[in-house]
């Protein structure tokens, strides 16, 4: 049953994008839209595929996975531990909660000119409004699973004399770790989008942002920004896959991922 799910969802995922992809080239192809503003998806295709083999976009892509791999990075060194101590300790909750519900609304795009201001426009700019955007979820995530810890085990762990700390490694992260994944993968997504977002509005440098920046300056440009438009969902498309992936490899126990191994032994 899980199975064929999984197929049906795979079908109408490949059905939708054959279908935006067919009403792009027609309403291009039937004149309805100026081909300067909506070229055919074929042509938009074969530009993103000519790219692959063009050296100068590939280092500019190495650059913007670079900065996001470094900004996601720092995100997780800081909000995993964050996370644990305030899910951990209520009174440091509740002394911090003030600071963290002001500046987590706070829009990373929004802080580039100060960041720029104080950091210069470069890479450690665009790290930094990585980090920060990647942070939340992580955090909250890791909170929240510490919340969803079976009580059971804590006081378990606690009667036969263990301490504070080792509840937390041995009982509380191992339940929590499932969470933090989860929040990886969605900081994972928000990352990429603030390093192209970051390099589009910088304007200047190397990196996917850049390239899709020139090309909407330039005449005719539009074909070479939906190219570049292209690889972006491209990535993240990879990425959470191989996030997904990753999750149900090293979290089997989890409800879902039981009940998908349970299908597919079901289907055997």
């Amino acid at each position: 049953m899980h199975r064929l799910r999984v197929r049906q969802e795979l079908w109408l995922g490949i059905f939708g994008v054959l279908l935006a992809f067919g009403v792009c080239e027609a309403v291009s192809r039937a004149g309805l839209v100026r081909r300067s503003y909506l070229p055919p998806a074929s042509e938009v295709l074969a530009r993103a595929v000519e790219l692959a083999g063009d050296p100068v976009f590939l280092d500019g892509l190495g650059v913007t996975l670079r900065a996001w791999a470094l900004g996601l990075g720092l995100a997780c060194a800081m909000a995993v531990p964050l996370g644990l101590l305030l899910g951990s300790v209520p009174l440091v909750d509740a002394a911090a909660r003030a600071i963290v519900e002001l500046l987590r609304p706070l829009p990373s795009v929004a802080l580039i000119p100060l960041v720029s201001l104080l950091l210069g426009s470069g890479a450690a700019t665009e790290v930094a409004l990585i980090t920060y955007a990647s942070v939340w979820p992580i955090l909250f995530n890791t909170v929240y699973g510490l919340g969803e810890t079976d009580p059971l085990t804590k006081d378990t762990l606690r009667a036969f004399g263990f301490g504070r700390l080792t509840v937390l490694l041995r009982a509380e992260l191992p339940a929590t770790a499932p969470f933090i994944a989860a929040g990886v993968r969605i900081s994972a997504a928000v990352a990429l989008v603030l390093a192209v977002a970051t390099e589009i509005l910088s304007g200047f440098g190397e990196g996917l942002g850049i390239f899709i920046a020139q090309a909407g300056l330039a005449t005719d440009g539009t074909r070479d920004v939906l190219a570049g438009v292209v690889w972006a969902g491209a990535l993240g498309l990879v990425i959470n896959t191989v996030l997904v992936w990753g999750e149900r490899r090293l979290f089997p126990w989890t409800p879902e991922h039981r009940e998908a191994a349970a299908g597919r032994g079901a289907t055997r």
